[in-house]
């Protein structure tokens, strides 16, 4: 049973250990991050995108080492088989550790490419995978908005993507899962965003915790209870 969803970013340098200088400015936007993440029970389905689809085990093991600093991430209490993970499955592990240390995560990437319809057909799926299953699952989705937010940000600067961010942290804020189901190109979590649509349609309570756009991506914490 589907029992929560928490929506994080996918962010390095939200891992003090990769943000230097710039660590005490991300304190609201981490603690709010581990306060979405420790809604859900001891079951997680992380579900983030990567350059392939792919599905990361529970017993996955790896390191921020190629992000700065060799920051170990664990999927579960005993996972020691090492590999190189995708961001969504270090950034999965990483909060894991500090939200839930007794939590059990499997991180299922879609392909970053996906389109929308197929997206939210992976997330339909994943439901009916949940539902048919006994005890209590929840759903952690690693996933950035807009990269081009400031003239700073690492996709460059596009004015036209601020009102697209804000269209997406209200429909994440408000629970409005139809209108994720079809984000432009310009969102970068934009396939993993589209497969929550698919998951949850319309959850009975939908809760923000963090918006904002550090570093000109955007970034939001919150969590839906279906």
């Amino acid at each position: 049973m589907l029992t929560a969803v928490a929506i994080i970013p996918s962010a390095p340098v939200l891992v003090p250990q990769l943000a230097g200088t710039a660590a005490d400015e991300l304190t609201a936007a981490r603690e709010a991050i581990l306060a979405a993440a420790a809604a859900l029970p001891d079951r997680w389905i992380a579900v983030g995108t990567a350059p392939r689809a792919a599905t990361v085990g529970p017993q996955a093991a790896g390191t921020f080492a190629g992000y700065g600093a060799d920051v170990p991430v664990r999927l579960s209490p005993s996972a020691a088989e090492s590999a190189e993970l995708p961001l969504c499955a270090l950034i999965a592990g990483w909060v894991r550790g500090l939200a839930a240390p007794a939590a059990v995560a499997e991180v299922r990437c879609l392909a970053a490419d996906e389109d929308n319809a197929a997206a939210v057909a992976a997330g339909s799926r994943l439901r009916a995978e949940i539902d048919a299953q006994d005890g209590a699952v929840g759903v952690l989705v690693v996933a950035d908005g807009a990269n081009t937010l400031t003239p700073g940000a690492p996709g460059g600067h596009d004015p036209d993507s601020e009102v697209l961010q804000r269209r997406l942290d209200d429909a994440l804020a408000a629970g409005d899962g139809a209108a994720l189901g079809g984000l432009p190109v310009g969102i970068v979590g934009r396939a993993a965003f589209a497969a929550l649509a698919g998951l949850v349609e319309t959850p009975a309570r939908a809760e923000e915790y963090y918006r904002g756009a550090p570093y000109g991506v955007g970034y939001f914490a919150g969590v839906w209870r279906p």
